[in-house]
């Protein structure tokens, strides 16, 4: 199950649901990892357990998940107008 913890580099993954105007937005270690465990939780259908960035856990229904957008490894992430 993807968790949130500070201690390494994360990959930012936003999901979107079909019934929720906002995403579910977690820090992945293992972005691969993450894939594969996704894949196997659309094949297998049902309730899908993934930790957010604040430590939530959410039980997404595998079926109304709309998208999952993984964003690439290390990136600039700097605010304003630098």
């Amino acid at each position: 199950m993807p968790q949130s913890t500070s201690t390494s580099t994360k990959t930012r993954v936003k999901i979107g649901l079909t019934f929720a105007p906002r995403e579910v937005d977690i820090d992945v270690d293992d972005a691969e990892r993450f894939i594969r465990e996704f894949e196997s939780a659309i094949a297998a259908g049902g309730v899908w357990w993934v930790t957010d960035r604040e430590g939530h856990r959410h039980g997404l229904v595998v079926e109304k998940i709309a998208y999952v957008d993984v964003e690439p490894g290390e990136r600039d992430r700097t605010i304003g107008f630098g």
